[in-house]
């Protein structure tokens, strides 16, 4: 079991480590599409601000197969990546997110270190990783992906979102309360993608409230693992501390994934962090009755909020309270050397 859990934590860290240039470039090359194209960019066909979206749009979709892929990579070597990046697409594609991706990427790898176990006569031997690792792994991974993990997910999605769309004629504080706390537990998965879509249909009915309690409760995490990694070096690693520079970039951009490789490291005392001061963050918003009228970029967009000062004050004390906490749980940490 030790062993298993070691190689768990293992392959997670090598996909998020390889995952992370796609979501900062593609995320923070979104934001500044927006920034400069407004927030119909998109629509905006031949300009330079709609190809640097794009572009940006490319590399983000790239996350998820890039996660898996190198998840799988990480227990079975380059046989791995090909089922990897495919159950990651798929996972992409019929929004099990990152949650999906990462289970894909698992038993892609897991799948293929059994694969190359086969055992085939000399003349045969070369067929294992050139035809008969791919055929089959793509296949069964696919076969696992489309039948068994992507409908209970799409589930779950879809019945988040539907709860968080019956609470809007009741209390906005709890929504807020909610809805920052799906955002913030797993950081593109599932319970995130779900609290996002809600933003985004209440957005079509000119409702932007959702979206700007959106933005702070993602921003809110990499801000406040960096002030936290600021004040309390004796918590994190120097390895962990020279990420600062990272998570401030990641907060101003809404890229709340690079909360990631903290969360995995150490989730039962980084995610009840994140979540308590996305949550409070996000109950905050809807207190302040603050919009934005933008559906990505963080501080790159602030100028579409309706109250931009407020906005800024409610995204520092829910960075502050997520720091706060994470000081108080997170236990000193003593390096060699």
């Amino acid at each position: 079991m030790k062993n298993i859990l070691s190689d768990m934590k293992q392959a997670l860290l090598t996909g998020v480590s390889f995952m992370l240039p796609f979501v900062t470039g593609g995320g923070i090359l979104i934001a500044l599409g927006f920034a400069v194209g407004g927030i119909y960019v998109g629509d905006n066909e031949g300009t330079f601000a709609y190809e640097m979206f794009e572009w940006g749009q490319t590399a983000f979709g790239l996350m998820f197969p890039v996660l898996a892929g190198y998840i799988a990579f990480s227990f079975a070597d380059k046989p791995a990546i090909a089922p990897g990046f495919v159950a990651g697409m798929i996972a992409n594609n019929q929004g099990s997110g990152f949650i999906g991706a990462m289970i894909g990427g698992v038993l892609a790898g897991y799948l293929v270190r059994e694969m190359k176990k086969i055992q085939l006569p000399k003349q045969l031997r070369s067929l294992i990783t050139t035809l008969i690792i791919p055929l089959l792994s793509i296949f069964i991974i696919g076969a696992l992906m489309t039948y068994v993990i992507g409908e209970p997910v799409s589930w779950l999605n879809t019945t988040m979102n539907e709860n968080l769309s019956s609470m809007t004629g009741g209390s906005l504080i709890l929504l807020g309360l909610i809805q920052g706390a799906m955002l913030a537990f797993d950081m593109g998965g599932p319970l995130n993608k779900a609290a996002y879509a809600f933003a985004i249909a209440a957005s079509a009915s000119n409702n932007w409230d959702p979206m700007a309690a959106n933005f702070i409760a993602s921003m809110a995490p990499p801000m406040g693992i960096a002030i936290a990694m600021f004040f309390g070096k004796n918590k994190f690693t120097k390895v962990e501390r020279d990420g600062i520079g990272n998570c401030i970039i990641g907060g101003c951009a809404m890229i709340t994934e690079f909360a990631i490789p903290f969360a995995v490291k150490d989730p039962l005392r980084t995610i009840p962090a994140l979540i308590l001061g996305s949550s409070i963050g996000a109950a905050l918003s809807y207190a302040a009755s603050l919009t934005l009228q933008a559906p990505h970029g963080g501080l790159f967009v602030i100028f579409l909020c309706n109250k931009p000062f407020i906005f800024i004050a409610i995204l520092l004390i829910s960075s502050l309270i997520t720091a706060g906490a994470l000081l108080l749980l997170k236990r000193p940490i003593v390096e060699n050397g």
